[in-house]
C-alpha cells in the first residue's frame, strides 16, 4: 500500500511528483495547512473479524503542527508491525494514539472492532514496552511479571499459571527470584515482555525497547522478540527508527515521513520496490540518479540519466511517469557491478572513473564518479576476482536491468548516500 501526499495552496504543483521534490522531508516544518493525501494500489484484503488495530482517518495536531496526518491502515491478528520513520516522522505519536496516552484531532481508532478514540489508556487492552522497561526495584522478576494479574485479582492457581508460561516463553524461569539490578539488560527488557504480555492483550505496542542496548544484544533480542512474538501469538505494533530491525523482526512496514505513511509493505516489497524517493534512500542503501522519462519501445522504457540514455523495463515503471517526467533511477549498491572493460551482454551503465574503495569485511565499497559527476556506489563481494584497481582508473558501473527501478520526483538526499 503506497500513500502519497502533496500540499495544498496557492502555485503549488498537483501529484505525488511534485510532492516528493524539494527539501529533505525532515527538514521541513509541518504546518496545519491543507494537505491532500490519496492511497494507490489495493490495501491489504482481510475481513473485519482479521483486524486487532485500526487507524481511520487519523490526524493529531498540536497548535499548528501536524503531527500525524491522514493515517489509515489496519494491523491483523499475530501481526508483528513495524512504524519506521526518523526523528519526528511521527511513529511515536501514532503509538501513543493507539494506546490512549493521546487523543486524535480527527478520525477514530479502533481496537478489535470497537471505537477507542476517546477511551482512557487503562480501559483498553493492549500494553506498552517503553525504551526505559521501568521494572519495580524492590520486587524479584516473578513478582514484577505477577503484579499485573495481581492488580486485577486473578486467582491464585490461574495467577502461578500464567507467571510460569511467560517466564518459561522468555526464558527467565531459573531467575525468578533475582531482582532487576541483577540483571542484564536484555533480560530486564524479557521481564518487561513478560510483565506485558502476561494479562493478553490484544496488542503489545513497543516504543524502540531495544534502543537502550548495545549492538550484539541489540542484534540478538530482535531474534528473541520475534521468537516470542511467534509463540504467544499477539499483534506486536513496534516503533524504530533503524531500518535493520524493522527489516529483521517486521511481517509489514509503515514507512512514515512528516506525519504521513509513505508505504506499507513487507520488508521484501519495500526494500526492492520502494514505491517514493524517500522510502528508497530511507531504507538501507540506494543509489538515486537523477533521470527523465523517454519513450517507451519492446517492454522497455527509454530513461535519461548522466548524459546517457538507459533502458528500463516498463513494469518498474509507475503509471503515472510520461515521457518528459522528471524522475529518479534506484540501483541498489549490492546490484552494481565494477567492470573493467566493456559491459556484458544483459547489462547497462555508466562509464565511470573509481574515486575511492574501501575494504569492509565481507564486501569492498567502490565510490565512482560518472562523467557529468554523478557519484556511483557500488558494493562487490570479498571474493569477487577483479584487477589490482586504484583511484583514477576507468571502469564501468554495470548492472542487469532488472535491478534498477524508476520512481516519481526528485532524490531529496545525495545520490549514492548509504544510510
Amino acid at each position: 500500500m503506497l500513500r502519497s501526499c502533496s500540499r495544498g495552496g496557492a502555485g503549488a504543483p498537483d501529484g505525488p511528483v511534485a510532492a516528493r521534490g524539494g527539501a529533505p522531508c525532515h527538514a521541513r516544518k509541518r504546518q496545519a495547512r491543507p494537505r491532500r493525501c490519496t492511497l494507490d494500489g489495493e490495501a491489504r484484503g482481510v475481513t473485519a473479524g482479521d483486524d486487532v488495530v485500526e487507524l481511520d482517518h487519523v490526524s493529531k495536531r498540536f497548535g499548528s503542527f501536524v503531527a500525524v496526518h491522514d493515517a489509515h491502515f489496519a494491523i491483523a491478528r499475530g501481526e508483528f508491525f513495524a512504524m519506521l520513520g526518523p526523528s519526528g516522522c511521527g511513529k511515536t505519536t501514532t503509538l501513543r494514539m493507539i494506546a490512549g496516552f493521546e487523543t486524535p484531532t480527527s478520525g477514530r481508532i479502533r481496537l478489535e472492532g470497537a471505537d477507542v478514540s476517546r477511551v482512557p489508556p487503562y480501559r483498553r487492552n493492549v500494553n506498552t514496552v517503553f525504551q526505559q522497561y521501568a521494572l519495580f526495584p524492590h520486587m524479584n522478576v516473578w513478582d514484577n511479571v505477577a503484579f499485573g494479574p495481581r492488580s486485577r485479582k486473578v486467582r491464585d492457581e490461574e495467577l502461578r499459571r500464567r507467571v510460569g508460561e511467560m517466564l518459561d516463553i522468555v526464558r527467565l524461569s531459573e531467575f525468578a527470584e533475582r531482582r532487576p539490578a541483577q540483571l542484564s539488560g536484555g533480560e530486564q527488557q524479557r521481564v518487561a515482555l513478560a510483565r506485558a504480555l502476561v494479562n493478553y492483550p490484544s496488542a503489545l505496542l513497543l516504543d524502540e525497547p531495544l534502543g537502550a542496548l548495545d549492538l550484539k544484544l541489540r542484534q540478538a533480542m530482535q531474534i528473541e522478540l520475534k521468537r516470542i512474538q511467534r509463540e504467544v501469538g499477539i499483534t506486536f505494533v513496534f516503533v524504530t527508527h533503524d531500518q535493520e530491525e524493522a527489516l529483521t523482526m517486521s511481517d509489514r512496514i509503515a514507512v512514515m515521513s512528516e506525519g504521513c505513511v509513505e508505504q506499507i509493505g513487507a520488508p521484501e516489497e519495500i526494500y526492492h520496490q520502494p514505491g517514493t524517493v524517500f522510502v528508497a534512500g530511507f531504507i538501507g542503501s540506494a543509489n538515486l540518479f537523477p533521470a527523465t522519462v523517454g519513450s517507451s519501445s519492446g517492454g522497455d522504457v527509454d530513461v535519461s540519466v548522466a548524459g546517457r540514455h538507459l533502458p528500463v523495463p516498463a513494469r518498474a515503471v509507475p503509471g503515472d511517469l510520461h515521457p518528459g517526467s522528471a524522475a529518479t533511477l534506484m540501483v541498489r549498491p549490492e546490484r552494481v557491478r565494477v567492470i573493467v572493460g566493456e559491459l556484458a551482454n544483459g547489462y547497462v551503465g555508466l562509464p565511470c572513473r573509481v574515486r575511492d574503495l574501501v575494504f569492509q569485511g565481507p564486501v569492498v565499497r567502490f565510490a565512482l564518479d560518472a562523467a557529468d559527476g554523478t557519484e556511483i556506489v557500488a558494493h562487490v563481494a570479498g571474493d569477487e576476482r577483479l584487477p589490482l584497481l586504484r583511484p583514477g582508473d576507468e571502469v564501468f558501473a554495470g548492472w542487469e536491468r532488472d535491478a534498477a527501478r524508476l520512481l516519481p520526483g526528485t532524490a531529496p538526499v545525495p545520490v549514492g548516500s548509504d544510510r
